[in-house]
């Protein structure tokens, strides 16, 4: 009976080797190689597949009318126009707005691209960027993360950025934004944002990955190592892959391959949404909590290229993480929400600033403090770390109120993909139609009303 029982274990075993693993999705000189990595099936499997989650992607908008997205892009608000963001205002077929949200939620279609969350679905905020129908319309960033935060979105994904420039902006994050980000904070949503694609070298300042209370994202290629291109920044939260990734093109039947912090936070974005759905019991700064202390090869300070290290959605989802784990980024953020709520409640009757210029963050604080409370000094203690952090950016301490200024010129803007392509597969290839200009860095900026400042 042993040997037959043993026999029939070895067959079973055979068997399960025998039979072929899934695919993994995407074409194949461009694999959705983290599918593999972060067991993604398996999590889908267990019931983490970003049900109930809204994320809000301030873009380009997104082109809803793609069999691979039908369904699943609620309607949302153009800034530039009228529209609901279900339109890619971007000239070029890359779509950038389109590409960022088929990477969180796209079915599969053309060349097996997937989604990573796809029971998840994507509110498409479309603001003015440089290469869109609308880049000569006022800068309304802050206005749509308002506006994403009021509308029920849990993540808010921005996959652009700023440059600020020491020496001309008096702070790193604009104060209009900064207080933006407080309110979708306050209101309960996780704030994920690109750090740039200047590195190693030049390293820019942007925002808002440079904000208070983002989750900044870098990018990394398919053996976990930095990408060049990736900005090293001392406010750097964490990696993911950035690096020939596939995304669907703004047109039916197109797609690429791209490199970019664009594509890193779309997919930290998706992952997000898989944690929330996974443990909906959790708040904002419990998703941002497991996903801080569920990354490989961790580090207990950032690292300006690799932040508090890489993204890994398996463990994010699975593992158990201790209650009061450390969490950097709302450690850091905290004590200035505790204040603008102490303020509210001082003067309830007080709306809130309606600041439109640049301001203070990086190295923040709110206003010169009328009182000094035991809790209000341990708050300032706790946020020292991420003062600290946000030091080597080059902006001085200052105390500044979050009031109105006027607003100041420059600080182009723009979304951050790295020379997408077409992508090859088996089949022959899609050529790109003559004379579309590829995106490239730099390419993309958001003018603001007044005289924009040159690409580079």
């Amino acid at each position: 009976m042993r040997s037959i029982a043993t026999m029939l274990g070895l067959l079973l075993a055979a068997l399960s080797w025998c039979a072929p693993a899934a695919a993994t999705p995407g074409p194949a000189d461009a694999p959705e190689y983290w599918f593999d990595e972060w067991q993604v099936p398996q999590l889908w499997q267990s019931g983490a597949r970003g049900q109930g989650i809204t994320i809000a992607e301030i873009d380009t908008g997104v082109n809803a009318t793609l069999p691979e997205l039908r369904g699943r892009i609620l309607p949302g608000h153009d800034f530039g126009g009228a529209g609901n963001g279900q339109v890619d205002r971007q000239v070029d077929t890359f779509g950038h707005g389109t590409a960022m949200a088929s990477i969180m939620v796209a079915r599969p279609g053309v060349l097996g691209i997937t989604g990573m969350a796809p029971a998840a679905r994507v509110l498409p905020i479309a603001v003015p960027l440089g290469g869109t129908t609308t880049e000569n319309e006022p800068d309304e960033v802050p206005a749509a993360i308002r506006y994403a935060a009021d509308h029920g979105a849990q993540i808010i994904s921005m996959s652009l950025g700023g440059k600020r420039q020491r020496g001309v902006d008096a702070a790193a994050c604009p104060d209009e934004e900064q207080t933006a980000i407080y309110h979708a904070l306050r209101k309960g949503a996780l704030v994920i944002a690109s750090v740039g694609n200047t590195g190693p070298t030049e390293n820019t300042v942007e925002d808002p990955g440079v904000c208070l209370g983002v989750i900044s994202v870098g990018a990394t290629d398919a053996s976990d190592q930095v990408a060049s291109f990736s900005a090293r920044e001392p406010y750097l939260t964490l990696v993911a892959p950035g690096v020939n990734i596939p995304t669907l093109g703004r047109i039916a039947g197109q797609a690429f391959s791209g490199e970019g912090t664009s594509q890193s936070t779309a997919l930290t974005s998706a992952t997000a949404a898989l944690v929330w759905s996974a443990h909906p019991d959790l708040d904002a700064r419990g998703v941002a909590t497991r996903l801080l202390n569920t990354l490989d090869h961790p580090r207990t300070r950032a690292d300006p290229a690799y932040g508090f290290g890489e993204l890994n959605a398996y463990r994010a989802v699975t593992e158990q993480v201790a209650a009061g784990a450390p969490n950097p980024v709302f450690d850091a953020v905290e004590p200035f929400l505790g204040r603008l709520a102490a303020l509210n409640r001082a003067a309830p009757a007080a709306p809130p600033p309606a600041a439109t210029g640049a301001g203070s963050t990086g190295r923040y604080a709110v206003g010169s403090l009328p009182w000094l409370t035991p809790q209000v000094a341990l708050g300032i203690a706790l946020a020292g770390a991420g003062l600290v952090l946000l030091a080597g950016s080059g902006y001085g301490l200052r105390l500044v109120p979050a009031g109105r200024r006027p607003p100041r010129p420059g600080a182009a803007r723009r979304p951050r993909p790295r020379r997408p392509r077409p992508v090859r597969s088996t089949a022959r290839a899609r050529p790109q139609r003559a004379g579309t200009p590829r995106p490239q860095p730099g390419r993309y900026r958001r003018p603001r009303p007044s005289r924009p400042v040159p690409d580079r």
